[in-house]
């Protein structure tokens, strides 16, 4: 089966890259440290939902699924503990959410059968846990490299708790994924299909919290057609009708821009002046 590994931020900045960066300034690594806390919280409820969905069929993939929801609620802790050490923020994180988004792009009108919601949903975990753990590893890499204060190593003690366990959540969801291909050749089609579909939501998803500047909607707009283009030619044209108009008029990518501007100024206005103006 096809292997997907998530892409470079606008194929250019490597997670590493990011990190690197997040880690070097206090205020940005408390927000990346709470958006990991919300992303843990939020897969709680997320799971939580696909659980009644499935209403008990078939019986081990709802333990799996509990077990899994056990595991993101102590990552959950374990980042909520921290940050109260810390005295970092524990509301919801600023800016375009990487989980909405995610659910947005979600063509969940066209699954005809429990099976195609079941190969969705694995799909969607699969990816981003794969986001996930290529973050940690990288935070941890950056951590490693930044100055050994108390602070950075209490954070990188707490991440390196919750990578094994990440890891083995994308090792369970790449043998779910197998053994359901593995039935028949219209199954492997299937979690082809739904691969190749969550790989480019998921890349979409992650550039839209991250790319701020402008020209951002042309390229949330082209994301949003490598979406479409996994899907078959009859369903494009409804899925885009449905959500091309958000993606170019988002309001709450203005507001992350203003507020990112009114930062910068805060913080040095002449050199805002010098990039911006």
């Amino acid at each position: 089966m096809t292997v997907a590994y998530p892409r470079k931020f606008n194929n250019s900045l490597s997670a590493r890259d990011i990190l690197k960066r997040v880690v070097s300034d206090r205020e940005i690594h408390l927000v990346t440290l709470n958006r990991y806390r919300y992303n843990e919280q939020r897969s709680c409820k997320d799971l939580t939902e696909l659980i009644e969905q499935l209403n008990g069929n078939p019986p081990e993939l709802i333990r799996d699924l509990s077990h899994h929801i056990n595991d993101e609620s102590r990552h959950a802790l374990w980042l909520t503990d921290l940050l109260v050490d810390l005295g970092g923020p524990l509301d919801t994180p600023p800016g375009v959410s990487y989980i909405d988004e995610f659910n947005r792009l979600i063509d969940r009108e066209t699954y005809t059968t429990a099976e195609d919601g079941v190969i969705a949903a694995l799909a969607a975990i699969n990816v981003t846990e794969k986001r996930g753990c290529e973050f940690f590893s990288a935070h941890i890499h950056a951590l490693k490299a930044a100055p050994q204060t108390e602070e950075n190593i209490q954070i990188r003690e707490t991440i390196e708790k919750i990578f094994p366990e990440e890891t083995g959540h994308v090792r369970w969801g790449t043998r779910q994924l197998a053994k359901i291909a593995a039935k028949s050749p219209a199954h492997r089609q299937k979690v082809e299909t739904a691969k190749r579909k969550f790989v480019a939501i998921e890349q979409a998803a992650y550039e839209s919290g991250m790319d701020i500047m402008f020209g951002a909607e042309l390229r949330r707009a082209n994301n949003l057609m490598d979406v479409a283009n996994t899907l078959p030619l009859w369903e494009r044209p409804q899925y885009l009708m449905a959500r091309l108009p958000e993606t170019l008029l988002d309001p709450e990518l203005q507001k992350v821009r203003m507020t990112a501007a009114q930062k910068a100024w805060d913080r040095d206005p002449q050199a805002f002046v010098t990039k911006f103006i």
